[in-house]
């Protein structure tokens, strides 16, 4: 049954890809920062514009569409065609540890880190929508985790390697079909329009959505870590320490991304697991540990207990500024990342079965990533609750990188916690970038042992881009990172056959291995 994958023969060759999907790219990425330079303003007003338009027209398809994805995806999970094997190998390439490790290294590190100290203290102190509870108070605490969760939680994670990775792992390694996200839309369009410049722009406007997302955590990255060192040990705060945190953060996650998924990428992701996980620890055996295990269980049960209805509300039913920032926004977000993303799962997931990846993605990540929030924002409600931090100010200003230092200080170890988390943080970082620009070297390759150099191509290109965007100022790196959710339109429309395809794929994998008949 075990077969090489699909145009691997070769495959080392340096190759630019689809010139369609290479020049426009490229050319939203000069056209961004060539706009930005003219009149940054302009760039900043009409993003934002699009972006409150966005939010506001259609975020409700945006939600429905991850509701429809999780639950499709469960049920599928649970049907006899989920015990069919991705890639055409009877056993996984790699171990469930180094797996997992990598998945959850993905989407956490996208964002996760940086919102998951500031986030559950934010809706402490400021109550969501959803709940009626008094801010500030002991009654708000489970409310503000379960919101939280919400962003982060089941629905967030499906969309992003679920359906749309079992439908690109029959397309690729049964089929044949390039490794990319046009193959999402072949049943639908047909092969021959597919191959042709329509096939290329819909590439690229994945490339282009995930490149403003990264770009985001790179650039914010950067940011957290200047203002960490310079409140820990005084070191210099501006944009020369920035570009030289940006050089290093850079170097890590395209020599990484160079050395491919069993190298350096899978030896990031294990380090970093293991880091958070000494951190936990840390966090459980000398920080408010029954505070933190109470707060879980309730957090969970509002979570559980309130899910149609975070996930539901609109700007009707809520603040239309809220669900523009939050909701709405992180939703969109995830949208675009999700075809390179599940571009990166159904390659890494070779020789597991449908289910044991859905599982994985749709159900123990997002546990491990509500744990996470716990043990970082479950700290910072409790030392905003006994009043030893407060970061009312600065959260309602949305300043995340303050947050996290605040409640990494108060933690057990003080400075050296403070220390592992921007760490933690740093490489988790380096683990979006190096996955990622794996990713849109795939896309560009159409198979899944893309160059190297077109790895490092884009690994540069993105830190680049960065370096020039926080040069204008942070608000650049925000407006990019606002444009995702604009690009979330066109995203979604690629996403949106796999509700019914992702299913058909995975009965067409049974049936073809013997499973069903």
């Amino acid at each position: 049954m075990t077969q090489p994958s699909p145009n691997a023969e070769g495959s080392q060759r340096f190759s630019l890809g689809d010139p369609i999907v290479l020049i426009l790219s490229i050319g939203f990425i000069v056209a961004f920062l060539a706009l930005s330079l003219y009149d940054v303003t302009l760039v900043a007003d009409s993003i934002s514009a699009g972006f409150a338009w966005t939010a506001l027209v259609l975020g409700s398809y945006f939600q429905l569409l991850l509701l429809l994805t999780f639950f499709i995806a469960i049920g599928l999970a649970m049907t006899p065609a989920a015990k069919a094997k991705i890639g055409n190998l009877d056993a996984p390439e790699m171990s469930t540890f180094k797996w997992l490790s990598i998945i959850l290294c993905t989407l956490l590190a996208g964002g996760g880190v940086f919102f998951a100290a500031g986030e559950p203290v934010y809706h402490f102190v400021v109550t969501p929508p959803a709940f009626d509870s008094e801010a500030g108070t002991a009654d708000a605490v489970s409310g503000a985790l379960g919101q939280s969760f919400m962003h982060w939680g089941f629905m967030a994670w499906a969309v992003l390697g679920s359906l749309t990775a079992v439908v690109l792992a029959h397309a690729h390694y049964v089929k044949g079909q390039p490794l990319q996200p046009r193959t999402l839309l072949y049943p639908v369009l047909g092969e021959r329009l597919m191959r042709g410049p329509l096939g290329g722009i819909v590439d690229a406007c994945c490339v282009i959505a995930l490149v403003a997302g990264t770009v985001g955590p790179i650039g914010f990255l950067a940011t957290q870590v200047s203002f960490g060192l310079h409140e820990l040990f005084g070191l210099p705060e501006g944009y020369p320490g920035q570009l030289i945190i940006l050089a290093v953060l850079g170097s890590i996650y395209v020599l990484s991304s160079m050395s491919g998924v069993h190298k350096g990428i899978q030896l990031l992701s294990r380090f970093n697991v293991l880091l958070a996980l000494a951190i936990g620890a840390v966090i459980i055996v000398f920080g408010p540990t029954l505070f933190l295990v109470n707060s879980y269980v309730s957090g969970m049960g509002a979570y559980i207990s309130e899910f149609f209805t975070m996930a539901t509300m609109t700007a009707e039913t809520a603040p239309a500024w809220w669900m523009q920032w939050w909701t709405v926004f992180f939703f969109a977000w995830f949208i675009g990342y999700a075809p390179l993303m599940a571009i990166f799962v159904a390659r890494i997931s070779r020789g597991r079965s449908i289910r044991e990846m859905i599982v994985a993605v749709a159900i123990l990540a997002p546990i491990a990533t509500t744990v996470w929030f716990t043990l970082l924002g479950g700290s910072g409600i409790y030392y905003q609750l006994t009043g030893v931090i407060d970061l009312t100010e600065a959260l309602n200003n949305f300043q995340f990188d303050v947050a996290t230092l605040t409640v990494a200080q108060a933690l057990p170890g003080g400075t050296w916690m403070a220390l592992a988390i921007l760490l933690l943080t740093t490489i988790f970082v380096a683990t979006t970038g190096d996955s990622m620009s794996y990713a849109i070297a795939v896309v560009g390759a159409g198979h899944d042992n893309p160059s190297p150099v077109m790895r490092a191509f884009w690994g540069i290109a993105m830190a680049l881009m960065a370096a020039v965007l926080l040069y204008m100022g942070a608000g650049q790196i925000g407006a990019l990172q606002q444009f995702i959710v604009i690009t979330a339109i066109p995203v979604s429309l690629i996403l949106l056959p796999s509700l019914w395809n992702g299913p058909q794929a995975a009965y067409a994998m049974a049936r073809e291995q013997g499973i069903i008949d």
